[in-house]
């Protein structure tokens, strides 16, 4: 997938079939609409493309009003987003720096300079709700009577939706926030996972006795918080053919740590090796529990050796109702 990153926007080289929106997430709702983007798009012979931006507008906006709480929490990583959208065959994508210039963009602007001139787009699709522009001012109508001047088709797409319920970024927050590891992977057609590099910690954990690999997330003030939190029962790929059964945290780390940086820390079962510098993907499957401040470091340890053998326990109840082929069902609840 080719990523154009910038504000002036880098022209495209091909025209496009372009769908607009922030993709936090890429789950079954922004699926479909790619899905049908890509169904105008090839026979065509356009390039399939989304315009995405970073940081989250919103986010932008409560920092801008000193709301950071306003923000919301965020569901995927800069890199888990793009690489979802090159797997759901995404040609290239317009990544769009949200900051003052973009926000105080006319909607006309937007679309004359960008989705025109910039994305060379020849067909757009987007959400029934979808607004643009300063002030949100600009809407599906006026994308269309633009495209009719400039050139370009305009459709949108109905919501998708699970139990009667739209399905949104803020469907898969909820989920993850409440824990619900299940509905979350229901809602996105996958797992919920991170990935990154495995970076250099403090060694805490290895002189606990219980060694982990540290992923750190950006900074809030430029990603916001993660929408999932906590103890988690997990799966890790990249470090062996299969993946490997742990048990994470990802949290603040209150017990060792005033820094107010998240982290994600992940202690592998039954693997042992130099992992630093590789780039893994951490499957969140069950929430254990909420994290917790221990008053020292023995009752830390006592804690992870509980959640260690709760994971195990999990990985064995999966194991013992594996399908007749031998393919765990792996009840995620």
């Amino acid at each position: 997938m080719r990523i154009l990153r910038g504000l002036p926007l880098t022209p495209s080289n091909r025209d496009t079939a372009l769908a607009i929106g922030n993709f936090d997430g890429v789950h079954r709702g922004h699926q479909a609409l790619i899905d049908a983007l890509k169904a105008h798009a090839r026979p065509r012979g356009l390039a399939c493309a989304v315009m995405s931006f970073e940081p989250h507008p919103r986010h932008y906006f409560a920092q801008l009003a000193r709301k950071p709480e306003a923000a919301p929490r965020r569901i995927s990583t800069l890199r888990d987003r793009l690489d979802a959208l090159a797997a759901h065959g995404v040609d290239t994508t317009f990544l769009l720096r949200f900051n003052r210039a973009l926000a105080g963009m006319t909607a006309e602007s937007f679309v004359r300079d960008l989705v025109v001139a910039a994305c060379r787009a020849k067909f757009v699709m987007v959400g029934e709700d979808f607004r643009f522009g300063s002030k949100r001012a600009g809407d599906v109508y006026l994308l269309k009577r633009m495209g009719a001047e400039l050139g370009f088709a305009v459709s949108t797409l109905s919501d998708v939706k699970e139990n009667g319920a739209r399905i949104s970024s803020s469907l898969v927050r909820d989920a993850l926030e409440a824990g619900c590891m299940d509905l979350a992977a229901e809602l996105l057609g996958r797992p919920y996972a991170l990935s990154g590099h495995v970076v250099h910690g403090a060694k805490l954990g290895r002189k606990l006795d219980f060694p982990t690999l540290n992923l750190r997330l950006p900074a809030s003030e430029r990603f916001g918080q993660p929408a999932a939190r906590g103890i988690f029962v997990v799966q890790v790929h990249g470090l062996a053919p299969a993946p490997l059964p742990g048990v994470a945290s990802l949290g603040l780390r209150p017990t060792v740590d005033e820094s107010g940086r998240w982290l994600l820390e992940t202690h592998l079962l039954d693997w042992q090796g130099d992992a630093y510098g590789k780039i893994v993907r951490v499957e969140l499957l069950k929430k254990l529990r909420d994290e917790e401040k221990y008053d020292g470091l023995p009752a830390l340890t006592a804690a992870i050796a509980r959640d260690a053998a709760a994971a195990r326990a999990w990985f064995a109840s999966a194991a013992a109702t594996a399908q007749p082929d031998g393919a765990p069902r792996i009840s995620q609840g």
